[in-house]
Parts: structure tokens; C-alpha cells; sequence
């Protein structure tokens, strides 16, 4: 990374961003002609520029690239809780619950097995593997659900928006957890259960709360100006994931029910606000997978791509399938859909273009 202390340096760091970001923009174009995730390309793009590729951006803190992916993954979960539709999401939320809990827990015991057996890990390191690797990525998951050619009915898709937001605080438990045995292997594991409970209790509170607060403010304050209106939610998105945080609350959970609650709501200009926090949350998906492509150093790939290739295969073929098969027992839900549910952390088409806006009407604004 460019040193920024010396104000030299400044225009090209502006320039390498801009080509960057607009690379990646083309790049979505490109993702229909070629049938990738666009999320794949910008990875891509992250990696053709980093340090060992043509672009020679050198950028090695996991600390940075941690920053700007919770920083990201919050406006996302935001921007994909407010605009889901709740009388939608409500009939799939004990399948949805079921798939974010123990559906997590059984893909990183089955990937924790493949490792042990397979790959010679031991158990702890199969289960911090496993835990990883646990939870779909959200947004993934998002962004192709918002995408014109993706059109799902019925249950299906509030069950994958519900599940992929709110899967990530089972996978962040249990890698704790085996974090925990792996530093301290005499410590008890269940130790950790009411921690997880409480994360979970205080992330849906807060956001519930935090979520009404935005709509009475957004409703109430009566600013001058309309533009100042985003700034608001942007902050409050930020409120709700720091408070939730320092509280030890779950903040993605926050963030997600937090926005359903406000896009379940009439608030002012509340179409224009839902089209700011769509473009922003593809502005932070850009930011988020160019940062971890640019971390990428291809050299470190060469000894383990093997290991890694048959590890996603076999989440995508018999970790995640068998897990949802068995989550989703009597719940209705179709052999087909079972399939889709279980794949729907695997590549698929992606949005050449941001998704339409909800047509709900703006409320005037107040005089």
C-alpha cells in the first residue's frame, strides 16, 4: 500500500481506487456474458492487482482487510434486511432458525470429519476448519437473489435471504469455541453456550430497537435538507453494529434485524433511502472482495489448492446437501428446493445490473 504520510503519494492512491472500482463495475457487466458470480470477478480483480500481480499493489494486513469486510458485511446485511419483506420471511422462520443453528453446526462437523480422514488434520484443526467454512456467504447469497435473472417463488427465497443473514453468529460461536480448545485444550466447551445465547438475545434486541428508533427519527426529525437523510441510516447502521458489539451482542445480527424492522415500516423518502443502501451495499461488496483479493498472494496457493479443491467439493456436494437435507426433514419443502436451498452458497449467476427498487410510495416530507 502506498505510504500515505507523504502527500505525494495521495493522487495515485485516488487512482488506483478509481481503476480498481471501475474495473470491478465493468467487470459485473462481464460476469452475465461469461455465467460467474460477479463477487468471483472482483475477487479476481483483487488478485491481478496485489502484490504478486500485474498491478503490484502491495498489501499484506489481514487487520485492514478485516476492517473494511466487517465494515462491508454491516451495510450489506443492512441493505439486505431492508428490503425484505416480512410477511414473506415469517412462515419460513423456524426452517430458516433450524438452517443458521444446527444446519451450521452439522456442515462444520462433516467438513471436520473430511478433514480428520482425508486430509490427515486432527480433530481440533478439522473443527476450526470446519467452523470457518460453515456459514454461506451473505453477500453472495444477496447479491444473486437481487439479480433481474433470478426469480425464485414460494418459500424459497425469504428462506435463503433469512438463513444467510443470520447464519453467521453460529459460525463465529463455534470458531470461538474451538479457538478456545485450541489454546486451552483443558477448557469445557459448553462454557461458551451461555455467551452464545447472549450474543444472539442482545443482537436481535438491539436491533429491534435500534430499527424503531431509525423509522421515529427518519419520521420525526424533520431535517432541512433531504440529502442528510442517508447520512443518517449510514450512521445508525454503524450504530447498531458497534453498540450491539461493545455490548457482547452478535453486531451482524443487529444489523439484519435492524433492517427488516425499518424496511417493514413508511418513513420518509423511503424509496430513495432503500436505492442509497442498495448502491451501497454493492459499493461495499466491491470494497470488500477486492481487499481480500488484493491479501491473495498466489505463490501460497500452490501447496494447498489440492487440499482446498477437494475441501469445497465436498461441502458442496455432500457437507451442505446432507445438512439441509436433514434440517429441512417435514418441512415441506421439495426434493428440487432442497437441492437449490443446499447450493445456494455455490457459484451462480450474478446481477449485471443493480436489482429494481421496491415501488412503495415516498411519504411527503414534512413542512
Amino acid at each position: 500500500m502506498p505510504d500515505l504520510t507523504q502527500a505525494a503519494t495521495i493522487p495515485y492512491f485516488f487512482l488506483a481506487i478509481s481503476l480498481l472500482v471501475l474495473v470491478s463495475v465493468l467487470a459485473s457487466k462481464a460476469s452475465t456474458w461469461l455465467g460467474v458470480p460477479a463477487l468471483l470477478l472482483f475477487l479476481l480483480v483483487g488478485m491481478l492487482a496485489g502484490s504478486e500481480g500485474p498491478g503490484g499493489i502491495w498489501f499484506d494486513s489481514p487487520y485492514v482487510a478485516q476492517f473494511l469486510g466487517t465494515l462491508a458485511l454491516a451495510y450489506i446485511l443492512f441493505a439486505g434486511g431492508i428490503e425484505t419483506d416480512w410477511p414473506t420471511v415469517r412462515p419460513v422462520l423456524r426452517p430458516g432458525i433450524i438452517l443458521a443453528t444446527l444446519g451450521v453446526f452439522l456442515t462444520a462437523l462433516l467438513i471436520a470429519l473430511f478433514a480428520v480422514h482425508v486430509l490427515g488434520f486432527s480433530w481440533l484443526e478439522g473443527l476450526l476448519l470446519g467452523s470457518v467454512m460453515s456459514s454461506t456467504d451473505a453477500a453472495a447469497v444477496f447479491s444473486i437473489l437481487r439479480s433481474r435473472s433470478v426469480s425464485l417463488r414460494g418459500r424459497l427465497r425469504p428462506l435463503l435471504e433469512l438463513e444467510s443473514g443470520s447464519n453467521d453468529p453460529m459460525a463465529v460461536f463455534l470458531t470461538l469455541a474451538v479457538i478456545t480448545l485450541i489454546k486451552d485444550p483443558a477448557a469445557a466447551p459448553w462454557h461458551t453456550v451461555p455467551l452464545f445465547a447472549w450474543q444472539m438475545l442482545l443482537g436481535a434486541g438491539l436491533g429491534l430497537l435500534i430499527g424503531k428508533l431509525t423509522v421515529i427519527l427518519v419520521n420525526r426529525l424533520g431535517l432541512e435538507y433531504e440529502g442528510l437523510y442517508p447520512v443518517l441510516t449510514l450512521a445508525l447502521v454503524l450504530l447498531v453494529y458497534g453498540a450491539t458489539d461493545a455490548l457482547g451482542g452478535n453486531g451482524f445480527l443487529a444489523v439484519y434485524v435492524a433492517g427488516i424492522i425499518v424496511g417493514n415500516e413508511e418513513f420518509l423518502y423511503k424509496r430513495s433511502l432503500i436505492r442509497f443502501h442498495s448502491a451501497i451495499a454493492w459499493l461495499m461488496q466491491i470494497a470488500m472482495f477486492l481487499s481480500l483479493g488484493l491479501l491473495v498472494f498466489p505463490s501460497h496457493l500452490v501447496p494447498v489448492i489440492g487440499p482446498g479443491l477437494l475441501t469445497a467439493l465436498f461441502l458442496m456436494f455432500i457437507a451442505r446437501p446432507l445438512s439441509v437435507w436433514l434440517c429441512l426433514l417435514g418441512s415441506g419443502f421439495s426434493s428440487r428446493e432442497k437441492i437449490l436451498i443446499a447450493g445456494s452458497d455455490s457459484a451462480a449467476p450474478s446481477p449485471s445490473s443493480s436489482p429494481p427498487s421496491p415501488s412503495w410510495p415516498d411519504l411527503p416530507a414534512p413542512k
